[in-house]
């Protein structure tokens, strides 16, 4: 089936810079397509620490529960990545392939399997051979290097239409540090706890404990705050490895997430994680529009994010955004069916900046054509005010088209 690229994909995708510490290397392993580079292997420089989130969903992948089981170690040496298979939902043997792959990486560049971290990502429910794996391990790690990250990105894919990655960097006291970040994603995302696969190296020396509440924290405001279709996948991973040579540089080394130092650092990750979040967003199957959707005036921001979700998972009010209607009382039902406190007669919508709906009818001064325009632009702000105290809350989404409906369809053919 032919895939239409997404109107957000850039039209170069600029490479970004190494991370010291950090070595990576593809492979074509052959696991759901011959010729298609489909294996990621990074190498970490020895004392890196991790941190990660997974996804909530209560039929995780083995590779997931892997993670879960050796992030409290807090030190990685290595990643190992594959797409065509997210060696979900398949028993034993699943269990056994993370195992038996951990065991080979460990092998391959001299460390514990427990320091090895796994993610997968495609059709679930199929056995994925460890062997695929085995079969390129050495020829790969001979050619770990410190880039390119664009191959790095392009080997995750599945029904992305463009690779997705990032830079910052940041001042930590003595030396400035960066950050470099990929993620894969498309379809089956309304994360909880990360998104579909996405992956951050720093040369920051930061313990594991402070990494984790960083992490944590951003992967709230970015990752958490995107849905494209309303389904939490069963492989959502974000790991962040911080492999601390710019400790050589002076670089301040962070122990404690309290430690005002790391404000610099917080804010650029924050920044990267949004980044990469809307570019999975932007590369929505079979999406023609970008959507924010912001929630004011609620009585809570986690009332006003439900409100808001409730808004972007919504399956009409997706497809009057890809119909470029402004059908505003598609926004009516979806904070009326939210479940969270609303009153009707104080409620306000926004289209851009097209006031379309007040105090529970339509604006006196509505104007179909002003509201239109709004609703033919490539990114879209959808605004509502429920004047009931100040939670606040903004989410991002895309149209629904009738190329998701084919991606999916065909997605196991």
């Amino acid at each position: 089936m032919s895939v239409t690229v997404s109107p957000f994909a850039p039209a170069i995708v600029a490479e970004i810079p190494p991370i010291e510490g950090v070595r990576l290397a593809t492979a074509q392993a052959g696991i759901k397509y011959k010729g298609r580079t489909d294996v990621l292997l990074m190498a970490f420089a020895e004392g890196t620490t991790v941190a990660g989130v997974t996804t909530r969903s209560r039929c995780p992948s083995a590779p997931v529960e892997w993670c879960r089981a050796n992030l409290p170690g807090g030190h990685a040496r290595a990643l190992l990545v594959n797409s065509g298979n997210a060696n979900a939902f398949t028993g034993m043997k699943g269990r056994t392939t993370v195992e038996v792959s951990a065991a080979a990486v460990a092998r391959t560049l001299g460390c514990r399997p427990e320091q090895v971290f796994l993610a997968s990502t495609g059709v679930i429910g199929e056995p994925l051979d460890p062997a695929k794996f085995e079969a390129v391990l050495d020829e790969t790690a001979t050619r770990l290097a410190d880039g390119p990250w664009s191959d790095a990105a392009r080997a995750i894919m599945t029904t992305d239409t463009f690779p997705k990655l990032a830079t910052r960097t940041a001042r930590l006291e003595g030396a400035e540090v960066r950050l470099c970040g990929i993620a894969k994603g498309a379809g089956m995302i309304a994360p909880d706890m990360a998104t579909m696969l996405s992956f951050i190296a720093t040369d920051a020396p930061i313990a594991a404990p402070v990494l984790q509440a960083l992490l944590h924290r951003g992967a709230e405001r970015s990752f958490n705050c995107i849905t494209i279709d309303g389904d939490t996948s069963t492989s959502d991973t974000l790991l962040m490895f911080a492999t601390g040579t710019a400790a050589r540089r002076g670089a301040a080394v962070i122990t404690d997430p309290a430690d005002r130092r790391l404000l610099p650092f917080r804010r650029a990750l924050d920044s990267l994680l949004l980044e990469l979040s809307h570019l999975v967003v932007k590369d929505g199957e079979g999406l023609r529009k970008f959507v924010a959707v912001t929630v004011e005036g609620a009585t809570s921001s986690r009332s006003a994010k439900k409100i808001a979700m409730a808004i972007g998972n919504s399956p009409l009010v997706k497809t009057a955004v890809a119909g470029e209607d402004a059908n505003w009382g598609r926004i009516v039902m979806a904070v009326g069916k939210a479940g969270e406190p609303a009153e009707r007669d104080k409620l306000a919508i926004w289209f851009g900046d097209v006031r379309v709906a007040v105090e529970g009818a339509r604006d006196p001064a509505y104007s179909e054509a002003a509201a239109t325009a709004v609703m033919q632009k490539p990114e879209i702000d959808i605004r509502v005010e429920l004047g009931l105290g100040r939670g606040k809350a903004t989410i991002w989404t895309c149209d629904l088209t009738k190329e998701y409906v084919a991606i999916n369809g065909d997605y196991r053919s």
